[in-house]
């Protein structure tokens, strides 16, 4: 005579038949380690609270936190600060000639990042754009090293609707290659999204300062970049 066991139950005959392998151990109550988890998630969220402030934020704040706590992360932006100074020495875009690519891209991505903007022959939209946006990115990130060469410069026959293609360089490989702007925003493709573009491919972290920081040049420059790209939605009527 077979007696059917339930092998979830708590019982003394189970925890004897568990014992002895005759039935599989009865699964773990997974509550108290979601609890754990979630207390350990409020613990590093509130430890990690002023992970994206600023200095001037962080001042901000001295009625409401303490002191000493204020005070190392005080010590921590301003040692990214000095980092992110001494690191900066682009700050330009880097015009290319194709004798001089090896060097200036590929060597030169052993010790940064280095992105490459193949350009338009005729100055298509895209192109126009994502120029000016590059020299907005080389400004403020000037441990990044960006330039830029006319696409069928630098390879013989390549066409015009890839442009502008955008390839992301480390270490003398290519890392990522953006052929037009159709994986952001076309034509409408603002700092933002090359920003995130960097925190993609490792080039920033996503706490750098720089991410947050705007003034009112950015927003300036990101409207008259909306009117420069209906002028040019114009032509292309």
């Amino acid at each position: 005579m077979e007696v059917e066991v339930n092998p979830n139950e708590d019982t003394e005959w189970n925890d004897i038949l568990r014992q002895h392998g005759i039935i599989p151990e009865k699964p773990k109550d997974p509550e108290p380690l979601i609890q754990e988890a979630l207390i350990e998630a409020e613990r590093r969220a509130h430890e990690n609270r002023l992970e994206d402030k600023d200095l001037d934020e962080l001042d901000a704040l001295e009625d409401e936190e303490d002191e000493d706590f204020l005070q190392q992360y005080r010590q921590k932006r301003l040692t990214e600060l000095s980092t992110l100074q001494q690191t900066s020495v682009f700050n330009q875009v880097y015009p290319l000639q194709k004798v001089d690519y090896a060097r200036e891209v590929t060597e030169a991505s052993n010790s940064a990042f280095v992105l490459v903007h193949l350009t338009s022959p005729s100055g298509n939209v895209e192109s126009r754009v994502l120029t000016e946006l590059w020299r907005q990115m080389a400004s403020k990130f000037g441990d990044i090293k960006f330039c830029e060469i006319r696409a069928d410069m630098c390879i013989e026959g390549y066409p015009e609707r890839n442009t502008p293609t955008i390839l992301v360089y480390k270490d003398t490989e290519i890392r990522k290659q953006l052929v037009t702007l159709r994986e952001m925003n076309g034509p409408r493709t603002k700092v933002t999204d090359l920003q995130r573009l960097l925190v993609e491919i490792g080039a920033v972290k996503e706490s750098d300062v720089r991410l947050k920081k705007r003034d009112d040049s950015d927003d300036e420059r990101e409207k008259q970049s909306d009117l420069n790209v209906e002028d040019y939605d114009d032509d292309w009527d």
